[in-house]
């Protein structure tokens, strides 16, 4: 264990230092204390005696630690984690969203003689409908797009600090096939926020437009 930890500092590994195995079998390690021990048993039913055994041996209680179920609380603790991560995400993604909505709700009452002036050089309800929602649909995809960029860029800035300080590691990738089908949802939910907003410039008329207000 000293030797694996000849590199590391508070708990991770120096960023750019290695040493070689050969320069390691040079040196004379000895292990000034022993801090753990792995124990293995023939019989799985003696795996929580021994554990009370020794947390309650009466010379020196010891901590007596089993990887699978450690694993398995860390796992659910994470579930928790990630769980409330998709439920922040969500709510931002239906603020966003709703924020997109209004803001084109907004702007029909400000627009009323352009679709009035579009209708007069020939474009139908169906066409200015369709122009409200390709209006949100590019808003979305922006918005997507530049989720990404970030994301990468943060990714490659960060992780080797993120590395040297906790262990975990960050690397720009493409999205998966899940992550695609994510966007794509997101897609499909930023038309259906524009729906409201093309339905109500689809029912404005050339009359209504021209009328002064």
């Amino acid at each position: 264990m000293n030797a694996l930890h000849l590199d590391w500092v508070g708990g991770a590994p120096l960023p750019g230092v290695s040493i070689p195995p050969e320069l390691l079998r040079s040196w004379e390690l000895q292990p000034k204390e022993i801090t753990a021990v792995f124990v293995g048993l023939h019989q799985r039913s003696d795996v929580f005696r021994l554990q009370r055994h020794l947390h309650q041996w009466p010379h020196e209680p010891l901590l007596a630690a089993m990887p699978g179920i450690a694993l398995d609380e860390l796992w659910q603790v994470w579930t928790q984690v990630e769980r409330a991560l998709w439920a922040m995400s969500a709510l931002a993604v239906l603020v966003g969203l709703s924020g997109m909505g209004a803001t084109l709700l907004a702007g029909l009452e400000q627009r009323r003689r352009e679709w009035a002036i579009l209708r007069s050089l020939g474009a139908g309800p169906r066409e200015i409908g369709v122009l409200v929602l390709l209006e949100g649909a590019l808003v979305v995809m922006a918005g997507l797009a530049a989720g990404l960029l970030l994301l990468t860029l943060s990714a490659a800035a960060f992780a080797p600090l993120v590395q040297a300080h906790w262990g975990l590691v960050l690397s720009a990738r493409l999205p998966s096939a899940h992550e695609w089908a994510l966007l794509g949802l997101l897609l499909a939910i930023g038309l259906l926020a524009s729906a409201a907003p093309a339905w109500r410039a689809w029912r404005h008329t050339l009359a209504d437009g021209l009328t002064p207000r």
